[in-house]
């Protein structure tokens, strides 16, 4: 690989055909815009934000129904802090009158809710990607060999490959995908190897640090055009992934179609709880339906790529993070609050 100071002068200097390269994680929009790389890129490469952010992609179905579940005699809704802000239909969970919630910072913290007040049911958000849907396994097979009956979740959990082949066939006009490092680590880097071959776009896995994704640029661009997948972060990522995670996963959770916020339904981008599980599904399924708290939000273009978060007419007035109009505005992995504070 070509030391950094020669990739940074060959991104600054770029003047080649355009590209423009999406981003498929939440934490990789972040990285990006802490560590200032836009500003370092030749103006023929150009960044774009992809539905990267579990929070954002979640349907406001599902936050309606996290409210009802809140707002029932004798159930408490457990989940992480970002999920709270985000608009369903009408309100969010933390806006609804009279609803029970509490907020963890784990899914296992639930158990010890759950053994301390028996006679209430708990339901657990659980929302995510590949990334933390072994985590749901997890909680599934204790509360299973535990015995413990007044644990319920209710998912809303999300594939890549799907939306990445959705976002390919769309004419997004996308040349380049920076690859999700940590949803690699659990199902490997060839996960992205059919979309690669099938548009002939480059696929790079990523680390999270300044030099991983300067590089990580500078492979995507010396390979634009070619189907291939590269993985640039090889000291947590393997071809093959987790095994182990993934038969957990399997064990637990059957594929299903999923709706997702601003892009709609996608074929078999989900991940359900199988059928002989029933009784611990909180009423995920049918959850489909995404209403626009404010119809002016863009968040669905800007999800998509279709925008930029400073093209939405809400962005920055009625739209801050303080009073978020859109889940993009919500969580710090949303494009919209990321570009609303780092700018």
């Amino acid at each position: 690989m070509t030391d950094i100071k020669e990739i940074t002068e060959y991104l600054k200097n770029y003047d080649g055909p355009e590209i423009c390269i999406m981003e498929i994680c939440g934490s990789h929009t972040g990285a990006i815009a802490k560590n200032g790389i836009p500003g370092i890129l030749s103006e023929k490469i150009r960044l774009i934000s992809g539905p990267g952010c579990p929070v954002c992609v979640t349907p406001s179905a599902y936050i309606d129904r996290l409210i009802e579940i809140a707002q029932t005699d004798g159930h408490t809704v457990v989940t992480f802090g970002d999920l709270l802000r985000v608009p369903g239909s009408r309100c969010s969970l933390q806006e609804a009158a009279d609803a029970s919630y509490k907020m963890v910072y784990s899914p296992m913290d639930i158990i010890d809710l759950a053994k301390a007040d028996p006679d209430r049911t708990f339901v657990f958000a659980a929302i995510g990607f590949e990334t933390t849907t072994p985590v749901y396994a997890l909680l599934m097979q204790t509360i299973i060999e535990e015995k413990i009956k007044n644990v319920k979740i209710l998912t809303a959990l999300k594939t890549m490959p799907e939306v990445v082949d959705l976002l390919c066939s769309s004419g997004a006009g996308i040349d380049a995908f920076i690859a999700p490092g940590h949803v690699c680590v659990v199902t490997g880097s060839d996960i992205f190897k059919p979309a690669a071959e099938k548009y002939s776009l480059p696929f790079v896995v990523s680390g999270f640090e300044a030099e991983d994704l300067l590089s990580t640029l500078y492979l995507l661009v010396k390979n634009k055009g070619k189907g291939v997948v590269i993985n640039n972060y090889p000291a947590v990522v393997s071809t093959e992934g987790n095994k182990k995670a993934q038969d957990l996963i399997d064990k637990f959770f059957e594929k299903t179609d999923a709706s997702w916020r601003g892009i709609g339904n996608v074929p078999l981008s989900g991940r359900s709880l199988r059928t002989e599980y029933t009784e611990y599904d909180a009423g995920s399924r049918g959850l489909d339906y995404d209403e626009k708290k404010n119809k002016a939000c863009s968040c669905d273009k800007v999800i998509m790529g279709k925008l930029s978060p400073e093209q939405c007419p809400l962005f920055g007035k009625v739209c801050t993070p303080s009073t978020p109009q859109g889940a993009c505005m919500v969580s710090p992995e949303g494009s919209c609050s990321t570009r609303y504070e780092y700018g």
